[in-house]
């Protein structure tokens, strides 16, 4: 186990006793709210419908277990282990390492800009659900009258703010910044104790609506109904990946930092099984409220399911489901039931995002949680309404999302895995970890798929997306706007890593040993200090 020594407190400057977690409920909780998302409810039920229907729970449950349990478990073991934001534990690994951390939290901070808006949007949404504001037109109330959006075709950066987005977020963005400022068990545990079941609460009253409805069971048919041809499709199986790999948060920042709060004594691989299993629980519970929802709109319409268009994303969201509110009895309640847990999920998932650049500001420049917490907000809003509430918001934020996602979280994960596993060699050391805090030993199939096999998955899955893009671009922006806030963004992440690296770090980040594991030999620590000085992990 840990060692127990006591070790001299650090000396004055030395960062401030960690914050933590009340209790590992609250963990949980905190953690299924992060991966519980708007990509849960959107996105899972069309990925599933268009790659096999219930034929792909099978590549799914196969991905659930050796990628999204596997990937867990890591980043719970590096945050626990190394106890610090992403910069600072890759630093502690090793020096060169620290850009990585920044990288992580780069990608974090690109996404609150842009996520923020479409909790916003669905703010903004629910009020809409009381009179159908939406009128006969959702589509065109969508994109005309509500984002007064720029044709795709004529994306380019404009400074025409559109207020009725713009007010909505500037509330989001004070909501959050204070839920920051209250710290990681007042602020972040509160809230998810709070939110989560309410999430829950309202999803489940939406679903039980929607699955009473005619035509709900053709809808079911259609989203349930296997294609056993469509496991032979290596692309399924990529999709599958895909979807947990981002549904989970895990490998840019958010269950690192997360897990770094835990105590010492925490029971981690049981957990993972519980949050993963919890999160995929409730995507396959969007996909039956969703697809029942699309089969009443087919039998309203006289046409099949398979016949509707706009079954994911935000067009689902904004525009389809508008449109069965309007078609329904009582849809005006329907309405605030799914906005709400659109919110609610939003929410949840946004302040775990936000807690990775907190994390790594406070440590990085001696700030206090209240300080760093406005300085980020202020930031991020700032950038989040210059950019996403002006008319061509939309087109940026689908651009930037996709290279985010589809190279920029998996190029992460891959080089993590490549330099934890085969440069540094800490594979083992962080196998041990997870064992010696979980209730059982971890068997070696975790450090087999963590290391070796799952990795391919992802190099697959990374050199499928530069080829697409390479190849096709994306949609039909004018090429030097998927070259400036595409490829851009990812380059100025590269960039600005690199260059916080350098910076001093205002706390002592180094005076940090972590704990000695039994049946392990201590890997050769790359900074030279003075014992006295140390901060180890069983503090």
């Amino acid at each position: 186990m840990a060692s127990t020594t006591p070790t001299p407190a650090p000396p004055s400057g030395a960062a401030q006793p960690r914050e933590q977690w009340q209790s590992q409920m609250g963990f949980i909780l905190a953690a299924v709210g992060s991966a519980i998302g708007l990509g849960n409810i959107w996105r899972f039920p069309g990925v599933a419908y268009t790659n096999g229907g219930g034929a792909f729970l099978i590549p799914y449950l196969v991905a659930l277990l050796t990628a999204g349990v596997v990937y867990l478990l890591f980043d719970w073991a590096l945050g626990h282990r190394y106890r610090g934001s992403a910069p600072a534990i890759f630093r502690r690994i090793h020096p060169k390492f620290e850009p990585l951390g920044w990288f992580q939290v780069g990608l974090c901070f690109l996404i609150i800009t842009y996520y923020a808006v479409i909790v916003a949007w669905s703010v903004r949404y629910m009020g809409y659900s009381l009179n159908r504001a939406w009128g006969d037109d959702p589509a065109g109330f969508f994109t005309k009258d509500f984002l007064h959006l720029l044709p795709s075709t004529q994306a380019h950066v404009t400074g025409d703010v559109v207020p009725g987005v713009m007010w909505p977020l500037v509330l989001v963005w004070l909501f959050v910044t204070l839920i920051m400022a209250m710290g990681v068990s007042g602020g972040l545990e509160r809230l998810n104790k709070i939110f989560l079941p309410l999430l829950v609460v309202m999803f489940v009253g939406m679903v039980v609506r929607a699955v009473t409805l005619p035509g709900a069971v053709d809808g079911l048919n259609s989203f349930f109904t296997p294609d056993w041809e469509a496991l032979a499709d290596p692309h399924v199986w990529i999709q599958a990946y895909a979807q947990i790999f981002f549904s989970l948060s895990v490998m840019f920042g958010i269950m690192i930092t997360y897990a770094s709060y835990l105590p010492r004594r925490a029971n981690l691989a049981p957990t993972s099984f519980v949050v993963a299993f919890s999160n995929s629980s409730f995507e396959i519970l969007a996909g039956i409220g969703v697809f029942s929802t699309l089969g009443y709109m087919a039998s309203k319409q006289g046409i099949a399911v398979s016949e509707l268009e706009g079954i994911t994303g935000p067009i689902l969201s904004f525009v389809t489901f508008p449109q069965v509110i309007s078609m329904m009895p009582g849809g005006h309640f329907f309405g605030m039931l799914f906005f709400g847990s659109l919110s609610l999920a939003g929410i949840t998932s946004l302040v775990s995002l936000i807690q990775v650049v907190t994390a790594a500001v406070q440590e990085k420049f001696g700030m206090g949680v209240r300080a760093s917490s406005v300085v980020v907000g202020l930031v991020s809003a700032a950038l989040s309404i210059g950019l996403y509430s002006t008319s061509n918001g939309l087109n940026m934020l689908d651009v930037v999302d996709n290279f985010v996602n589809n190279i920029g979280i998996v190029s992460s994960a891959i080089l993590t895995v490549f330099l934890l596993t085969f440069v540094v060699r800490r594979l083992p050391e962080l196998h041990h970890h997870l064992s010696e805090h979980s209730a059982k030993p971890l068997r070696g199939w975790w450090r087999l798929f963590a290391g070796y096999i799952t990795p391919i998955m992802l190099t697959v899955m990374l050199v499928f997306a530069l080829v697409d893009l390479v190849q096709h671009g994306y949609g039909d922006y004018p090429s030097w706007f998927v070259l400036a806030f595409g490829w851009g963004a990812l380059a100025l992440l590269v960039i600005g890593s690199v260059l916080l690296s350098l910076l001093p770090w205002r706390t002592r980040v180094d005076h940090f040993v972590p704990a000695r594991l039994e049946g392990v030999e201590p890997r050769p620590y790359h900074h030279h200090i003075d014992p006295r000085e140390v901060q180890e992990a069983s503090r």
